[in-house]
């Protein structure tokens, strides 16, 4: 038969082939790197000779080069050419200045038709800018020499007149027809003779403005007749550079127009302007839509200028308007020319750029008359929160006191609700889609509400009239909430909550006024929890003001906050019966947690007095063990024992206990109560999870006492109850009260016969440690294997405990 040795002897021996087989391993992988590495170096390929270098492709097209050297020698020629005008001039007679000039001008714009049969266009185009220049250092000659008396601004606009008309021709001859340059010129040159004839009459800002906008108009007109694409450009850009300022001068002019007829002259202005754009719009969405290519830029342009058509229109009779009107309806009468645009929109037969630019003008109108009521509505809304600081330190005057009372009421505010009044109107009557007629009513709503919000402090009704309509408004607003489509709920559920808040805030300034407020929005809202749809919303509110309503009562019967706490804990109670009865509905978790928040404020009044923070966290305690017993709410539980445990530990506090046991004692068999039903429920559950922690808030503090403690008690009474504990996880086969148990006993006991040890230690001589830990060493390398197999087999029984 085969000899089998002893298995520790065949570990060895296949522990000693393992070890050879790694080491040959290590040493063939080192070779092939080697051997690898090269391989490599050998096969690497020869250099390769560089072939000669290619030329590089040329940075710059030709094109590109001819065209910037005709622009610069048509740049030098005019240099040149301007300043033999101006210096050499004068070194010349009459007739050789004449001869001069005439001839120059003369050859330079008759050269470009020559170039141009031979295909020579760029030059063509280059020499035609240099005839055009000195065209205008023509003109300039002949003021110099003939003209000197006339008066310079006036003659520069006839000039450019002239030049304009000059250029126009030039442009338009057979010959030069291919020229791009003329006419764009021309087009240039055409911008100044309005505003310099103007200049130099020294009219007034209206003509110069007016000068402005008919050249923009003219520009606007040369731009949808021609079709030149170099004409188009120039005029388009002419039309909104003039245009734009002739527009903000205009608008300059109606803000301060001191009187109706300054108004009404800058109000004609803006119309002008209107007009301008209005056509533009006409006449692009009509060349648009007949034609395919392009209509689609085109439209958008139209649609551009179609509302700043409408806004200009707007600011022009509104400007009118408010010449005549007090300070307080300037956006009022704005809005109302505003809406008006959508009256024409409606009346006329417009095409569909120019209808949708005009309700796009009129929504931008009433976007900013919102705007404008803004700081009234949040003076209306945020202003009671000064009362905070200042509870029941009196009843204001009025509804407007009562909102003012850390901000300024916001002047020329009066005609805000007028504002509202209308958007909502517009917002209810004249959308109607399908798709934005529902928004609308919404946004309409909101806008009636804020406005019934503001009437009061507008009107400065009496305090308490003040605070009825909004109790009026949340009320309205909870039914809405039972009586509307889904789509409405969410609104009227707002504007309830922003109502009631600001309600409450209001009834801060009067003991008598918190009260009965809090108690009507308790019962509003307890009565809206009835319906299922609202609910989730309103039941938690009512639970927040029957909160607030219990702090409220207990300060006005002059309780300290720990007392008025218990009032407080009325709202928990209140919930956690609340949300037994809704059992599975959606408004139970909400009730749950207003429950819960009520519980933290209760908490938080009585943090001040020890005793009366452990009454009330025994409550919270009873509480959330109420709760514990719903099947679906078990985890609640752990809560109520940490709610008891903290109560128990507080009452401790609060009596000068200063033992840990005190302490930990309460928290330590109620988690073993836990551990025991869970291990009942689940077997397999761990000894560490159902037992640990509790057995460790005790045994470890107590350990750590123990150890600083110099009496017996203690220690006896800690070694006592962890030798029980160890048995106890020996006996059922447990690991963590075993662990734990016998951890604590060993170092009880070795805290117990440290005395002596030190005493023994010090009667031995000093060889003695010394020559002990040597004999212990040699026992323990002489059974090393069988202390191994006996660790093993330790680790194996606790390995199989639970």
């Amino acid at each position: 038969m085969t000899h089998l040795p002893p298995p520790a002897e065949e570990l060895r021996l296949l522990d000693a082939e393992l070890r050879q087989l790694d080491a040959r391993r290590a040493q063939l992988l080192t070779r092939r790197a080697w051997l690898v590495f090269a391989l490599q170096r050998t096969q690497q390929p020869p250099p390769v000779a560089l072939s000669p270098a290619t030329p590089p492709d040329p940075e710059t097209a030709a094109p590109s080069v001819q065209n910037v050297l005709l622009v610069l020698g048509g740049v030098l020629l005019t240099l040149a050419a301007a300043v033999f005008t101006l210096v050499s001039w004068g070194h010349m007679g009459i007739t050789g200045r004449a001869l001069v000039l005439g001839a120059v001008t003369l050859a330079a714009l008759a050269g470009p038709a020559p170039l141009l049969k031979r295909g020579l266009r760029s030059t063509a185009e280059s020499v035609a800018g240099l005839g055009l220049a000195l065209t205008v250092l023509d003109a300039y000659a002949l003021h110099e020499a003939a003209l000197t008396g006339t008066d310079g601004t006036g003659y520069a606009a006839a000039a450019s007149a002239v030049l304009a008309v000059i250029w126009s021709a030039y442009g338009l001859l057979p010959a030069t027809t291919a020229l791009r340059l003329p006419l764009p010129s021309a087009l240039a040159a055409a911008q100044f003779p309005l505003l310099l004839w103007a200049l130099a009459a020294d009219a007034g800002p209206y003509v110069i403005t007016t000068a402005l906008l008919v050249t923009a108009g003219l520009d606007v007109v040369a731009a949808l007749r021609v079709t030149a694409g170099s004409v188009r450009i120039a005029a388009v850009v002419g039309a909104y550079a003039l245009g734009g300022w002739g527009v903000l001068a205009a608008g300059w002019l109606s803000l301060t127009a001191d009187g109706p007829g300054a108004a009404a002259r800058a109000g004609g202005i803006l119309l002008l302007a209107a007009t301008i754009a209005l056509g533009a719009a006409w006449q692009g969405s009509g060349a648009a839509s007949g034609s395919g290519s392009g209509s689609g830029s085109a439209q958008k342009q139209a649609f551009g200028l179609a509302i700043a058509s409408g806004l200009l229109a707007v600011g022009a009779l509104g400007g009118v308007v408010r010449s005549v009107l007090p300070d307080m309806w300037t956006v009022p009468a704005h809005l109302v020319c505003g809406i008006a645009l959508l009256a024409a929109v409606r009346a006329g037969r417009l095409p569909d750029a120019i209808r949708r630019g005009f309700t796009w003008a009129s929504g931008v109108v009433q976007a900013l008359a919102l705007l404008w009521t803004l700081p009234v509505v949040t003076v209306v809304l945020l202003g009671p929160a000064g009362w905070v600081g200042r509870v029941w330190s009196g009843a204001p005057s009025d509804a407007r006191a009562a909102v003012t009372v850390e901000v300024p009421w916001p002047p020329d505010s009066a005609a805000t609700p007028v504002a509202l009044v209308a958007v909502a109107a517009v917002l209810a009557l004249a959308v109607r889609t399908e798709r934005w007629r529902a928004r609308a009513r919404l946004g309409a709503l909101g806008l009636l509400w804020a406005t019934a919000l503001m009437l009061p402090a507008v009107l400065g009704i009496p305090y308490v009239a003040g605070m009825l309509v909004l109790g009026v408004m949340t009320a309205a607003a909870l039914y809405a909430c039972t009586v509307t489509v889904p789509a409405a709920r969410l609104t009227a559920l707002v504007l309830a909550l922003v109502s009631s808040v600001s309600l409450g805030l209001t009834a801060l300034a009067s003991q008598t006024a918190t009260l009965v407020v809090l108690s009507v929005l308790v019962a509003l809202f307890a009565a809206a929890s009835w319906h299922a749809s609202p609910a989730p919303v309103t039941a938690p509110a009512a639970l927040g003001y029957a909160a607030a309503l219990a702090s409220a009562t207990g300060a006005a019967m002059d309780w300290p906050p720990a007392r008025t706490a218990l009032l407080v804990l009325a709202v928990p109670v209140a919930a956690a019966v609340l949300a037994t009865r809704l059992g599975a509905s959606r408004a139970t978790v909400p009730v749950e947690v207003a429950g819960a928040a009520a519980g933290l404020l209760a908490v938080g009044l009585a943090v001040t007095d020890p005793p009366m923070l452990a009454l009330v966290l025994a409550l919270c305690g009873v509480i959330a063990a109420g709760t514990a017993l719903r099947p679906d709410r078990r985890p609640v539980g752990y809560a109520a024992t940490a709610l008891f445990v903290l109560a128990a530990w507080v009452r401790l506090a609060a009596w000068d206990v200063g033992t840990p046991e005190a302490y930990t004692l309460p928290a330590t068999v109620p988690a073993l109560l836990v551990g025991a039903l869970r291990r009942r429920r689940d077997p397999q559950a761990s000894s560490w999870t159902a037992y640990g922690p509790g057995l460790a808030a005790t045994l470890l503090p107590s350990l750590a006492a123990a150890w600083a403690d110099p009496h017996w008690t203690r220690p006896l009474l800690l070694g006592t109850a962890a030798l029980l504990v160890t048995l106890l996880g020996a006996r059922h086969h447990l690991q963590a009260p075993l662990v734990l148990g016998g951890s604590v006993l060993a170092l009880v006991t070795l805290h117990e016969l440290a005395p002596y040890v030190v005493q023994v230690t010090g009667a031995l001589p000093r060889w003695a440690p010394p020559a002990l830990a040597g004999v212990l060493l040699l026992a323990l390398g002489a059974t090393y294997e069988q202390r191994i197999r006996d660790v093993r087999r330790v680790r194996a029984v606790l390995g199989r405990m639970n």
